[in-house]
């Protein structure tokens, strides 16, 4: 049996849950979110805990059904409490400033760069430098954390571009002039 898989997920009083067949819906005061199960696995509620399942016992059944697991304590703990991801921007000239429903960074470029913001995130800037991503969904808050970060990502000889809070960039010494 999977170690992940067989624990049951505790589901917090603000949170509903309904399983219809294999598809789970996930409601809470951060928003909604709902999953279609893998065919080799089930989900089922028993008093105030989900429960999930698995039909056979190969590799590939228990593989998910330790993911599917996952994604549903992940779905009950991002309507419940949400996510966040948190990036800065380092180097001279470089800002991001929020306007209306896109996120608008100049990172040295001849043209400032307008990143779409998704449903269910909400993109915070803070300083001009720091930016706050928050949202019910675990992957979509990597994912445009990870989008940003890909326009200008820290480069080595000065450091420069969009990084993760805490992210340590090693540098490279420059050209030594003989």
């Amino acid at each position: 049996m999977s170690r992940i898989g067989k624990q049951p997920i505790a589901i917090p009083p603000k949170v509903k849950v309904q399983v219809q067949g294999q598809r789970v819906f996930v409601e809470g005061p951060k928003g909604k979110l709902d999953f279609e199960l893998p065919r080799r696995t089930a989900a089922a509620l028993q008093e105030s805990r989900l429960v999930v399942s698995r039909q056979g016992d190969d590799a590939a059944s228990k593989a998910l059904h330790g993911l599917s697991r996952a994604i549903l304590n992940n779905m009950v703990r991002g309507v419940n409490e949400g996510f966040v991801k948190k990036l800065e921007i380092q180097g001279v000239g470089f800002k991001a400033a929020v306007q209306g429903k896109a996120l608008n960074l100049n990172l040295g470029h001849s043209h400032p760069v307008l990143y779409p913001i998704p449903e269910q995130i909400k993109v915070t800037v803070e300083e001009n430098t720091k930016i706050t991503i928050e949202g019910p969904d675990k992957q979509v808050v990597g994912q445009v954390a990870a989008e940003i970060r890909n326009y200008y990502p820290p480069e080595p000889y000065k450091g420069k571009g969009v990084r993760y809070v805490g992210e340590k960039v090693l540098r490279k010494e420059g050209k030594t002039v003989q």
